[in-house]
């Protein structure tokens, strides 16, 4: 598991995806790796984890809980934002383990994929001031953190800050009505771009993000 703080009250850790199959990578390369990413903010008055993955190694899960033990007397009990329903990695176990926490999942999230105590749409105010963003496919969201003038993604753009790719797709959505539903997000501030699948990216941000939606 890699760990780091990539602003003041903001980390990303990195680990195996317990359910990754080399074919999950596709016979062009342009699926998703093993390696998945989630994020905590942690502030005075929250403690948010996004889209968080448990380490399925022993040792490097009893440290990752030893860590958060020390965040959540800290901070108290989690808000756990799921992006979308693919995510919700160990976000049930996470709540379990702490009484109190929130779990946040998209509203129009297949049933039975996440038990969630809270659910969210686009407009919404989420904990820690977060601000939920359409991406026009059902079941996923794109977060913005004011706090940091980031944007937190799930399956929508990934490593490299780029599209999903077309075998993602549902609903009869086009790559092009993926890139017009996510324009919007260019009236926000960005300075960080923090990808599910890949890390956080802050060169030049904006502008990627600016070029990953010229479809």
């Amino acid at each position: 598991m890699d760990v780091e703080q990539i602003a003041p009250h903001l980390w990303h850790w990195s680990t195996q995806h317990p359910d990754w199959k080399p074919e999950d990578r596709g016979e062009s390369g342009l699926g998703w790796d093993e390696i998945v990413s989630s994020y905590a903010l942690v502030a005075d008055d929250a403690l948010v984890l996004i889209d968080p993955q448990v380490p399925a190694d022993g040792a490097e899960a009893g440290r990752f809980w030893e860590a958060l033990d020390r965040d959540v007397e800290g901070h108290g009990a989690p808000a756990i934002l799921i992006t979308i329903f693919w995510h919700a990695r160990s976000a049930e176990e996470i709540a379990g383990r702490f009484p109190g926490s929130t779990l946040w999942a998209p509203a129009d999230a297949p049933e039975g994929h996440v038990r969630s105590t809270h659910t969210y749409s686009a407009g919404d105010d989420l904990p820690a001031e977060i601000r939920a963003h359409d991406v026009g496919q059902l079941g996923e969201l794109v977060l913005y953190l004011p706090s940091h003038k980031a944007v937190v993604f799930g399956d929508v753009v990934l490593d490299g800050v780029r599209l999903l790719p077309e075998s993602w797709l549902r609903n009869d959505m086009t790559r092009k009505d993926v890139a017009t539903a996510l324009r919007p997000l260019l009236d926000e501030e960005i300075d960080l771009i923090l990808l599910t699948h890949g890390g956080p990216v802050a060169k030049d941000a904006r502008q990627k993000l600016e070029r990953a939606l010229e479809v």
